[in-house]
C-alpha cells in the first residue's frame, strides 16, 4: 500500500514558490514565474505552473492548470474539500475559475501589485470590473430574444446537473 505523505500549509507553499522558480521565463520559456498547487485531506493533487507561452492559450495560468489537472485526477469540477496555494495572488479569471470551482481556501504568497511591479495586467483587469476603464473592452448585446429561448428551455429542465 502507498502511503501518503501529508503537507502543510507552510510546505505547500514552498513547493508553490520553488514550482514558480522553476518555470522563469528566461529559464524554460513556458510562461511567467507563476505555480499553484491543489492540495485535499494534506494530500498533494496538483502541483502547475503557467504555460501561456509554450501553450500559446492566454487561459493557461498556473491555477487554471492546477484546477484542471486536479478536477480530471479526482474526476469532479467539484474542488470544494480542498486548498489552493498559489506564488501570486489570483487574477481574476483565476479567481472566478476557483470560485466556479467551489475552493473555499487560498493561499498566496506575492500580491496583485507585487505581479504589477513586475508587468502583469491584474490592476488593469480589476480597474474594468470596478467600472473603470471601460475603453479595455468593447461589450455588444444581440440577439438576446433568440438567445433566451435557450435558457428558458434549460430552466425547465428538472434533472438538470448544475455547477
Amino acid at each position: 500500500m502507498e502511503e501518503k505523505i501529508k503537507v502543510s500549509d507552510e510546505e505547500a507553499m514552498k513547493i508553490v514558490i520553488e514550482e514558480s522558480r522553476k518555470n522563469r521565463l528566461n529559464e524554460y520559456q513556458k510562461g511567467g514565474p507563476f505555480g499553484a498547487m491543489i492540495v485535499k485531506d494534506g494530500q498533494i493533487i496538483s502541483v502547475a505552473h503557467n504555460t501561456v507561452i509554450e501553450s500559446m492559450d492566454a487561459t493557461a495560468h498556473a491555477e487554471i492548470n492546477a484546477i484542471r489537472l486536479a478536477s480530471k485526477k479526482l474526476k469532479t469540477h467539484d474542488l470544494s474539500q480542498c486548498k489552493l496555494y498559489t506564488s501570486a495572488e489570483p487574477c481574476p479569471m483565476c479567481l472566478s475559475a476557483i470560485i466556479w470551482a467551489n475552493i473555499k481556501e487560498v493561499y498566496y504568497a506575492n500580491t496583485k501589485e507585487d505581479a504589477g511591479k513586475i508587468g502583469f495586467r491584474d490592476d488593469m483587469i480589476y480597474e474594468y470590473i470596478k467600472g473603470n476603464k471601460k475603453d479595455l473592452i468593447n461589450l455588444h448585446q444581440m440577439n438576446r430574444k433568440e438567445a433566451i429561448k435557450v435558457f428558458e428551455e434549460f430552466e425547465k429542465i428538472t434533472n438538470k446537473k448544475m455547477y
